[in-house]
């Protein structure tokens, strides 16, 4: 039967159911670094959230000399601040000076590179002027490049960005089926799909929605894609998510709480389990719901027949964006300050809207390219035949507006007609995935270079009720990275 129909189970219809921003951007010169590097830096700190007593700040180094592999960056405080909760960076304090260290995932910065941190502090009161000087390995950054032994270098101020960028058209390789159901005496599980995956402490972590009378969650992790297939299944009705209809996992570290957060659609909410080690699937949280009136009313003027599914939720320096979709050509966005998140969620707007309904149909997912001020948007379609495939779009804000970028058939993210299938094509249909992350935190940033996504597949010749079709789940290789 054709995929374009409408779904039932996981497509569960539902019932008509005080900050202060501020910023500073430091430009000042470097003295030379390792002896035949050429040392430069500049530091953009801000403070998007303050309070009383408080505040949220983020900073963005950018290395404007050579490749830099494990940064440390100091600065000093002279109204008596204090760091509390660090995210992307080790940051300690002794009285006034700060020491902001690498981290196991972000310790290398390219020339033209960016690395991004953040953490909360406490003031004395609503005093909290922003530091004046920073220093990266004890360059003290001007905004340009400082001399080498044997080389004069003119200051300047312009900021490289950093190599490599999204193409205007994708093309890629796919695994075969990496990962399938795995059934047991209480699982009969005929499908594996919707996954989310991130990389963290060596290892892959994967949640995904499974099938057999009704959708729950599973989780599995290994340290490279060849054991993918052979890594145990752990179903989360186990742990605190508990049964019951559970589908379309998001995951990721929300690091001004130091908590893993598991995103899910539940049927009439989005729902969300929290716990503070990913690799121990039976610690996540029952689950807690981020819409306390239920679907905005906005959804309910324009969701017609469709569905309200498929919830990503991504963060700025001071807000976080929690988007979805309804199966009805419309992708909505609501938004929270970061310092009231997960509460808080208002605002619900329509981002992106087609007259077309399977042309923006369902699981969409939002990302930060790393080193630049740009966001990537990816949105999955039925296409003229029937089969499941990716538009794309960017953007400068996450609030929008969305350019197209590659959004059509013949030339888009990702589709049959631009994978190549080097051990046979196993499927026609490229659905629900996500790119493989460079971090893990609420930026949900990506690298351009080299993109790989993990996505569900079919064999074409399935046939029958979509809950019970065999979705398994196979890896994307981009082979026209720019980089």
């Amino acid at each position: 039967m054709s995929l374009s129909r409408l779904f039932s189970s996981r497509r569960s219809k539902l019932l008509t159911a005080a900050a202060v921003p501020f910023a500073a951007l430091i430009a000042l010169t470097t003295v030379s670094a390792p002896a035949s590097a050429a040392a430069g830096c500049s530091v953009a700190y801000s403070a998007p959230s303050q309070w009383s007593g408080g505040f949220t700040a983020a900073v963005t180094v950018t290395n404007l000399g050579d490749a830099v592999d494990g940064w440390t960056l100091t600065w000093s405080y002279t109204s008596g601040q204090q760091v509390k909760e660090a995210w992307n960076a080790q940051v300690s304090q002794s009285g006034a000076q700060v020491t902001a260290r690498n981290v196991s995932y972000n310790a290398s910065i390219p020339t033209g590179g960016k690395v991004e941190f953040g953490f909360n502090g406490s003031a004395n009161g609503t005093d909290n002027p922003s530091p004046t000087s920073f220093t990266l390995n004890g360059t003290t950054c001007t905004g340009g490049v400082g001399p080498t032994p044997t080389t004069t270098t003119t200051t300047t101020t312009t900021t490289p960005q950093p190599g490599g960028s999204l193409p205007s058209s994708f093309r890629w390789s796919s695994s075969g089926a990496l990962i399938s159901p795995k059934p047991d005496s209480t699982h009969a599980n005929v499908a594996v799909k919707d996954p989310s995956v991130v990389y963290h402490n060596g290892k892959y972590h994967v949640f995904a929605s499974t099938y057999t009378t009704g959708y729950n969650l599973m989780y599995t992790s290994f340290s490279d894609w060849s054991q993918a297939s052979a890594a145990p299944h752990y179903y989360l009705d186990r742990s605190g998510v508990g049964a019951g209809y559970r589908a379309a996992p998001q995951v990721f570290y929300f690091a001004p709480q130091r908590l893993w957060y598991l995103i899910y659609q539940t049927g009439s909410n989005a729902s969300y389990s929290t716990t503070t080690d990913i690799a121990d699937p039976a610690s996540w949280s029952t689950p807690r719901n981020f819409y306390a009136n239920g679907m905005p009313q906005i959804i309910k003027d324009n969701i017609g027949n469709g569905y309200w599914v498929d919830f990503w939720m991504i963060c700025d320096s001071a807000r976080c964006h929690l988007f979805s979709s309804d199966d009805n050509g419309h992708l909505y966005r609501s938004e929270t300050t970061l310092a009231n998140f997960p509460n808080g969620f208002t605002n619900t707007v329509i981002a992106l809207q087609d007259s077309n309904r399977n042309r923006l149909f369902e699981a969409s997912n939002v990302y930060k390219i790393a080193g630049k001020n740009q966001y990537f948007l990816v949105h999955e379609a039925i296409g003229t035949d029937g089969r499941r495939y990716f538009r794309s779009w960017t953007s400068s804000s996450i609030a929008g507006s969305w350019t197209a970028l590659a959004d059509t058939e013949s030339n888009p993210f990702a589709r049959a007609n631009n994978v190549t299938f080097p051990s046979g094509q196993w499927t026609r249909d490229i659905s629900h995935g996500e790119v493989v992350r460079t971090n893990v935190d609420q930026t949900m940033e990506i690298s351009p270079c080299g993109l790989s996504y993990l996505y569900q597949g079919l064999d074409p010749n399935a046939s029958g009720d979509y809950n019970r079709l065999p979705w398994r789940l196979g890896l994307l290789t981009q082979t026209n990275s720019t980089c």
